[in-house]
């Protein structure tokens, strides 16, 4: 029974990297079909986010199982509850990504990025791509050293967050009340992306060393 156990926590890991790696793709799709006005592309994540649902569903299933069965305590309760948060964090990157493919598909056949803030989209689609691959990286290897590089992540992705807000209020400003929206939430759904990357990271440092990180308490998370 115990081996059995054993091998329900390693399937629940595994299933979190399989999820983090969707959500990887569907970040880098969505960021490159908003750059782009590619709205195949985006189609293309909207239509896939509900495999990332399904398996976040699959997932927290698994976890309600083993509690139920296993009753588990100390560090294997500790899993598998950070499991069951980390599954809802993951779904919502998810969400994320289709958001910003869903501004692709509404603004299509215009381009969704407002005129003089491309290089800017660009950059946080890039820093998002990063995030994906390094958190997906940590829920894999469990290499603390990678909450620091996602750290440093998630502060450059507040810098052009509140660069794109400094744009679309300066007085030169030009851009229509529809492309004023579309910076604002697409900068809003960058930036968010980076704070759920940096809650999922908060847990595995848990798991690992059994205290919570003070700097991300209280981070409000709702997109």
């Amino acid at each position: 029974m115990r081996e059995v156990f054993h091998q329900s926590l390693e399937d629940v890991q595994t299933r979190l990297v399989e999820i983090s790696e969707l959500v990887t793709v569907a970040i880098e799709k969505a960021t490159r079909a908003f750059a782009t006005s590619d709205v195949a592309l985006a189609e293309d994540v909207i239509d896939n986010d509900q495999v990332i649902d399904d398996k976040a569903i699959e997932l927290d299933e698994l976890a309600i199982e083993i509690l139920a069965r296993q009753q588990p305590v100390a560090r294997d309760l500790r899993i598998v509850v950070a499991a069951l948060r980390v599954s809802a964090s993951l779904e919502r990157m998810g969400d994320i990504a289709e958001h910003i493919a869903q501004l692709t598909r509404m603004r299509f056949p215009e381009r969704a990025v407002p005129k003089g803030l491309k290089n800017t989209f660009t950059k946080m689609g890039e820093i998002d791509t990063e995030v994906a691959r390094t958190l997906a990286d940590l829920l894999r290897t469990e290499d603390l050293s990678l909450v620091s590089r996602l750290h440093e992540l998630d502060d450059q992705l507040d810098a052009l967050h509140l660069a794109v807000f400094e744009k679309v209020l300066s007085d030169n400003w030009q851009g229509e009340a529809s492309a004023t929206v579309d910076a604002t939430l697409a900068s809003r759904y960058h930036e968010r992306f980076g704070d759920h990357a940096l809650s999922v990271a908060k847990k595995v440092s848990y798991l690992a060393t059994g205290t919570w990180a003070a700097d991300t308490e209280g981070v409000d998370l709702e997109v």
